[in-house]
């Protein structure tokens, strides 16, 4: 897995402290580390291993057998006829071996050879001493079935178009991953700053709280309008710590995504070292869905279930017709004495002096052939289910792809909004501050426009995060997040 270029890898640590990361130092120890990566990563050589044994259809295989046999005969004498009959006794040594296997154009071969040598005796005075062999091979080419297409073929053509849908996988993997890191990265940027959003929050009720206390020392101030600062004091302080706790979590989600090791990260404190912006992207709407439609990895996985699907129909198609074979065999025999050790055979067998052959055709007609054609009708339906599979599919990335750009357009309008909005209530809380100075506003006036402010700079920074994190999701339904960050993936085979 190649990611960009290397960054310093996250060192992991048992000692608490606080560690900065970029961006790219996130993705880059999620491409390394992270465990439904390792996990995916495993799919591709699986698949590549299934492609290698679909090859074993055509691994040859050889037989050698010998054997040695004893057999004896008790003699005696007919009555009846006058003649006596001898004792037999028989020795015989046999070896044969063959070597047979399938071609890839559907031709099935064996080459054979056997040999035998026999020695014994009929009596005293006739004893016997031979030894035979053959050699020979035969082949059988189909012509209909298993013509253009066999199961060993089969096996091998989905095989690799299955390894192709899990690179695929492992590319669609890394897209979430990569798109799930960047938004989790986002989000703790903007946990994090809404924690200081909250701080200040605090540090202006309790700024508030002091100066109503000499405003009531004075008898400026009623006791309720210094309750009431205490109050929001208390509630800027409960919101506060919900901010720290949501900030633990937010890193605690972007620990799981950037280790495999989570007990030695988690004393650690994450420091993101960009900031939430809002870069101006121009949409297009034809553009979006074309790389939608052409890069998306898992329309691309479809597009391999329609064929596989095909493959598998013309398998199935093929297995329709009757087998008619071509068959054909050749040969030759050999024997002689065994006192010389088989060299009267084996001279004969190169001499060629006893061939043999045989050629031929062979025709098998299932009749009905039920079985056959209904999983061809079976298999043309199939197809047709992948086919309106994959074209939901592609009506799905339109849609998802048009919301997309909906949301990011909404988003992106929103934090000018927004930063108008916080702009607008700081200048409105300083002015009615002044005005409360003045003895010409209330206590609970002032506390509304610190809500409305703390509130206006919440809202700009969730805005901001909002924004990346749809303009994060958009390359993802495009496909096109590896591509905008640099990454290149490369699944070693």
């Amino acid at each position: 897995m190649l990611a960009g270029t290397s960054v310093a890898a996250l060192a992991q640590t048992n000692t608490p402290g606080a560690r900065k990361l970029s961006l790219d130092d996130c993705i880059q120890s999620a491409l390394e580390k992270n465990l439904d990566m390792r996990i995916a990563r495993i799919n591709p050589p699986m698949a590549l291993t299934d492609v290698q044994a679909a090859y074993a259809g055509y691994d040859p295989s050889l037989t050698a057998a010998g054997s040695h046999s004893f057999a004896e005969s008790g003699g005696g004498f007919n009555s009846q006829i006058g003649t006596a009959t001898f004792a037999t006794k028989a020795d015989d040594n046999a070896f044969n071996s063959s070597l047979g296997g399938l071609m890839p154009w559907g031709l099935n071969y064996t080459v054979q050879g056997n040999a035998s040598q026999t020695y014994g005796s009929a009596g005293p005075q006739a004893p016997f001493d031979a030894a035979v062999g053959s050699a020979s091979f035969s082949l059988k080419q189909p012509l209909l079935k298993n013509f253009w297409i066999d199961a060993t073929r089969l096996n091998i053509k989905v095989a690799k178009n299955r390894l192709k849908y899990t690179d695929l996988g492992l590319k669609q993997t890394v897209m979430t991953i990569v798109t799930t890191v960047e938004q989790a990265y986002y989000n703790l940027i903007y946990a994090r700053e809404n924690v200081t959003v909250q701080e200040k929050a605090v540090e202006l009720a309790a700024q508030l709280v002091v100066e109503n206390r000499k405003r009531v020392e004075f008898g400026a101030l009623a006791i309720l309008d210094q309750e009431q600062a205490e109050s929001q004091e208390a509630s800027s302080r409960a919101a506060l710590i919900a901010a720290k706790g949501s900030l633990v979590t937010q890193q605690n989600t972007v620990k799981q995504l950037i280790t495999d090791d989570y007990a030695a990260m988690e004393p650690v404190e994450l420091q993101p070292t960009a900031s939430l912006g809002a870069p101006v992207r121009v949409f297009d709407r034809q553009i979006s869905w074309n790389k939608g439609l052409t890069e998306r990895p898992d329309l691309l996985q479809a597009k391999l279930d329609v064929e596989r699907q095909g493959i598998t129909i013309k398998y199935n198609y093929n297995q329709l017709f009757p087998e008619l074979d071509v068959l054909g065999s050749y040969g030759h025999n050999a024997g002689g004495t065994a006192i010389t050790e088989f060299d009267q055979a084996i001279d004969q067998a190169i001499q060629g002096s006893r061939p043999f052959y045989s050629y031929g055709g062979q025709l098998t007609f299932p009749i009905g052939n039920i079985s056959a054609r209904a999983t061809y009708k079976k298999s043309k339906l199939a197809m047709e289910q992948y086919v309106l599979t994959l074209k939901k599919l592609e009506q799905t990335i339109i849609i998802t792809i048009d919301n997309d750009i909906v949301q990011a357009r909404s988003s992106y309008e929103q934090v000018a909004a927004t930063r108008a909005a916080r702009e607008y209530a700081a200048e409105a809380l300083a002015a009615e501050q002044k005005k409360l100075d003045n003895g010409k506003s209330t206590t609970y006036t002032v506390l509304q426009m610190q809500r409305d402010l703390t509130t206006a700079r919440g809202n700009e920074i969730q805005a901001l995060a909002n924004y990346n994190n749809a303009l994060a999701q958009l390359s993802l339904d495009e496909g096109t997040t590896l591509q905008r960050l640099g990454i290149n993936v490369e699944v070693m085979k």
